[in-house]
């Protein structure tokens, strides 16, 4: 039995070695308060060895520790607890789009991202990488709408259109690298050869050194594998009715929203939810039924846009004199008695 028992062990070891090597251990456990981490290299020379072991995150993948602002969380409860916290922020992200009619959804849901990024931390420019094939077949984004949905700014978006794909991986992997940016984005129509792992692995080692998300924007092709710890598939949902205080608005178009599918994550198990887009709060937020809306109540109207202040109290109330023919200065003048005789514009 002691044989057997130190052969199991060694077994073990030299899996969880193989594992650290290729960072493929899915498990994930939460510090437990008061407790060292375990299998944790945690050293003096380790930033992370300051942090309270109640505030860290094991990752079980490589044997490392992450704290708990590494990942980015949506604003769905749902979709952030599959996850595991969230998105990880130094890392390479995929999101996935089944056909190019749902380049749209695709785009409007990494400019979520941006955008919660943005929300957190510095206002830094985004690289937004394509190539010529992508942006003639799925377009760019609207400047206007950029402000008004995401509160991002045009001149914050930086556009780089590549002849070639070789060109746009290039491009990205020298962004990937930067600091001085807040997120980048490569976009890439189809199943490309050169789009295999060791490319996506350089990506994510690239955003790993950085601290800084690297999104992966497949359009139109195959769930093939990549070095991207998560992978989400998008499509657009139909848009809920408007809510007003008689109910919903019959025949009005809501908020954004999006199908996502969690289709490749190393700490979670398939699934797939409503999200919507909430453009005044800059967060996402899972689609209730009916019964879970009238439970939980929200306000049906949009905060305002122009500022956080309250309308001024109004002032002395005034008396107007009574209908009847006006004061001898507010007369028309004899130019406009004239423009006033002329017929008027039609068709």
């Amino acid at each position: 039995m002691a044989t057997s028992a130190v052969a199991r062990e060694t077994v073990f070891a030299l899996r969880r070695q193989i594992a650290k090597i290729e960072g493929t251990l899915p498990e994930r456990l939460e510090a437990p308060a008061g407790a060292a981490p375990v299998d944790a290299d945690v050293t003096p020379q380790n930033p992370t060895a300051d942090i309270p072991p109640q505030d860290l995150t094991i990752v079980r993948r490589g044997l490392a520790v992450a704290p708990p602002d590494a990942f980015l969380r949506t604003g769905a409860e749902g979709l952030d607890t599959a996850l595991s916290g969230g998105l990880p922020k130094a890392a390479l992200s995929e999101i996935h789009g089944a056909a190019t009619r749902d380049a749209g959804a695709v785009a409007g849901f990494a400019l979520s991202l941006v955008s919660l990024i943005l929300k957190q931390g510095p206002r830094l420019p985004v690289l937004w990488i394509g190539t010529a094939e992508i942006f003639r077949e799925a377009g760019f984004p609207y400047a206007r709408g950029l402000h008004a949905l995401f509160g991002i700014e045009p001149e914050q978006l930086l556009f780089s259109e590549a002849p070639r794909l070789l060109d746009a991986l290039w491009t990205a992997e020298e962004a990937a690298r930067m600091t001085a940016l807040a997120a980048v984005i490569l976009e890439i129509r189809g199943s490309p050869q050169r789009l295999d792992l060791t490319a996506t692995r350089r990506l994510h080692a690239r955003a790993q050194n950085a601290g800084r998300p690297v999104f992966l924007l497949r359009q139109a092709g195959e769930p093939e594998p990549t070095a991207a710890p998560v992978r989400l598939v998008l499509s657009a949902a139909p848009s809920a009715p408007r809510e007003t205080i008689a109910g919903p608005l019959a025949g009005s178009i809501g908020r954004p929203a999006f199908t996502v599918s969690i289709g490749k994550s190393r700490t979670a198990l398939p699934g797939q939810f409503t999200l919507e887009w909430n453009p005044d709060e800059r967060s996402f937020e899972e689609r209730r039924t009916g019964e879970e809306r009238a439970a939980n109540p929200v306000p049906v109207v949009s905060a305002s846009r122009r500022g956080k202040d309250p309308a001024a109290a109004s002032g002395a109330v005034l008396a107007f004199p009574a209908v009847g023919s006006p004061a001898p200065g507010d007369q028309p003048s004899p130019g406009e008695r004239a423009a006033h005789r002329r017929p008027r514009r039609t068709g």
